[in-house]
């Protein structure tokens, strides 16, 4: 009994082990988003099409606003980098923001509409 309890908990420390940091829990439905990106979706649950941001073409701690008339209600961020949203387009602190880690941070759901970002050198 005590070593099949040990190979069952071995195999569940192994399978938890080699997941990837980012990996969903099963049934969940992820957007696509390549290493390297923030990505903003327009609806939650990563619906609609994604507005998809990569170091290269952003200025670092900079405001970043999305285009005019529109926001994001899902992100992942995977460009390594922290990530601010802002519910304020231009970023203002007085409207809700919140810092996402950028180590492959999936989120189905912002509390707000996002209208801004900031992509922090570290």
């Amino acid at each position: 009994m005590y070593t099949k309890t040990v190979l069952a908990v071995g195999a569940v420390l192994t399978a938890l082990l080699a997941a990837p940091a980012s990996a969903a829990p099963s049934g969940t439905a992820l957007g696509a988003c390549g290493p390297g990106q923030l990505c903003l979706w327009p609806k939650a649950d990563f619906k609609g099409r994604a507005q998809n941001q990569e170091l290269a073409s952003v200025d670092i701690e900079s405001c970043i606003a999305l285009p005019a008339g529109t926001s994001a209600q899902s992100l992942a961020n995977r460009t390594g980098r922290p990530v601010t949203t802002y519910q304020s387009a231009v970023c203002a602190e007085t409207g809700e923001f919140e810092t996402y880690p950028g180590r492959g941070v999936w989120v189905p759901q912002t509390p707000y509409q996002v209208r801004a970002f900031k992509i922090w050198e570290r």
